[in-house]
């Protein structure tokens, strides 16, 4: 299904601000919150490499209409910070789940519509997959993300494995120098690879781009994407949730995901290859000259599947 009612645009000026600060598990997470605090619950989970920013004109749609909405940093990212210097800086799948799940209980919200894409994507569906009694739906980019580490060795067509090449870099111990002295030249380049038809600016980039200059981001992303191909250790704390990731469990809460007909790094699909992963309703729509950040190129249309699941 081709949902035809946005197309992509420059996304706001505004910043999400002031930022709130919980203590949920093993990090401090700075969050916006908007909207009343006795609505319909919706968490916003962002990607790599991007910020909070990429719903900054999602939330503001969703509050209108009497959700409140949290909007997370995710480890490693802005101002979010580990409690305890000892703990991993651990990015794998388990880890942005459990997150999910931690912060939900330190703001005492019982159930939420899950959604986001890329990494927030992932923990959103985590969240949907492991604990659908806290998920009133799920809207999620690029169809069913829980990662398939056990054969994430066997290769894809060449023309997929191209756009990879940052997970390929960040392999190796120069992918790591790399990262830590060219975040932003990084980011920059696999917004502009992943979102072709996207209009944005330097100042828009910056105001994200601060957010890569957290302590933790480096070890954390690149731990991310080692762990992704099986060649690190995860964290201990996480080891339970890994085992019943490894088992790719269904979905079973009501779901939309949504591709970006442009997106570059993930092409859009229709829906079919992942439909057996969800049990409940399902629909999955393509939107129109949007790319890989698809809830700030195509903020109407992010809302209002988010919108959908709330009024069920």
């Amino acid at each position: 299904m081709t949902d035809n009612s946005s197309a992509p645009r420059a996304s706001s000026t505004r910043r999400l601000e002031p930022l709130r600060h919980v203590d949920a598990g093993v990090l401090d997470i700075a969050y916006y919150e908007a909207g009343p605090a006795d609505g319909p619950a919706v968490l916003l989970m962002h990607g790599f490499p991007y910020d909070i920013h990429s719903y900054v004109d999602v939330a503001p749609l969703l509050a209108a209409q009497g959700c409140r909405v949290i909007v997370p940093y995710l480890r490693g990212y802005g101002p979010t910070v580990f409690r305890d210097k000892a703990t991993p800086r651990s990015g794998e799948q388990a880890a942005v789940g459990a997150d999910l799940i931690a912060l939900m209980d330190a703001l005492d919200i019982k159930r939420a519509v899950f959604a986001g894409y890329d990494w927030g994507g992932r923990a959103a569906s985590i969240g949907a997959a492991l604990w659908p009694e806290r998920c009133i739906g799920l809207v999620c980019t690029n169809g069913y993300m829980i990662q398939d580490i056990a054969n994430a060795m066997v290769p894809a067509r060449p023309e997929r494995e191209v756009p990879l090449w940052y997970q390929y870099y960040f392999q190796l111990e120069r992918g790591r120098a790399g990262l830590a002295a060219n975040r932003r030249g990084i980011a920059k380049i696999l917004w502009s690879q992943w979102s072709p038809s996207w209009v944005f600016d330097d100042a828009c980039f910056e105001r994200t781009a601060v957010a890569f200059d957290n302590s933790d981001y480096v070890d954390v992303v690149i731990h991310s994407y080692r762990h992704r191909y099986g060649v690190v250790a995860g964290d201990p704390q996480y080891a339970d949730l890994r085992r019943r990731l490894d088992a790719l469990p269904v979905i079973t809460v009501p779901t939309i995901t949504l591709d970006g007909a442009d997106d570059g790094v993930t092409p859009a699909r229709d829906g079919s290859a992942s439909a057996a992963k969800y049990t409940a309703r399902r629909a999955h729509r393509v939107i129109p000259g949007a790319g890989h950040n698809l809830p700030q190129e195509a903020p109407e249309a992010f809302a209002a599947a988010v919108m959908e699941l709330v009024k069920g």
